[in-house]
């Protein structure tokens, strides 16, 4: 099951937090067809977020193709977004699992991974910005 994290100074409404969330879950294969979200009750307990607004990101989900609402039963994920090339076990991301235990390793806080990440992406997409 996924759990939201929300950022409620980073300028992203509350809606596409989740939405975002639960696409980068679909990419890393975290959730796959056929995994119930968990409810907006739950969501709204873990959060502290209204449940409109995690129906509102089940709604765009829904209308992404990405989601689906049975009635009584909850809302399951119709489709993943996964690549065999990044999903779990593969090279690339066991090499950057690996990479990323050398940072720690080596003394680089999760602050430093991120602007490294963020010049290394910059250099590679250029005009370009990471979700």
């Amino acid at each position: 099951m996924v759990v939201f994290r929300i950022d409620r100074r980073g300028g992203v409404a509350t809606y596409l937090q989740i939405v975002r969330q639960v696409e980068q879950a679909l990419r890393m294969g975290a959730l796959e067809e056929g995994d119930r979200l968990p409810t907006a009750a739950q969501v709204a307990a873990t959060t502290k977020v209204n449940p409109n607004t995690t129906l509102k990101a089940y709604r765009e989900l829904e209308r992404m193709g990405l989601a689906e609402v049975r009635q009584g039963a909850g809302t399951f994920i119709t489709r993943t977004l996964a690549q065999p090339r990044t999903g779990p076990g593969s090279p690339l991301r066991t090499a950057l699992t690996d990479w990323l235990a050398q940072a720690r390793a080596e003394g680089l806080t999760g602050q430093d991974v991120t602007a490294l990440f963020h010049a290394a992406f910059e250099s590679a997409y250029p005009g370009e910005a990471p979700d």
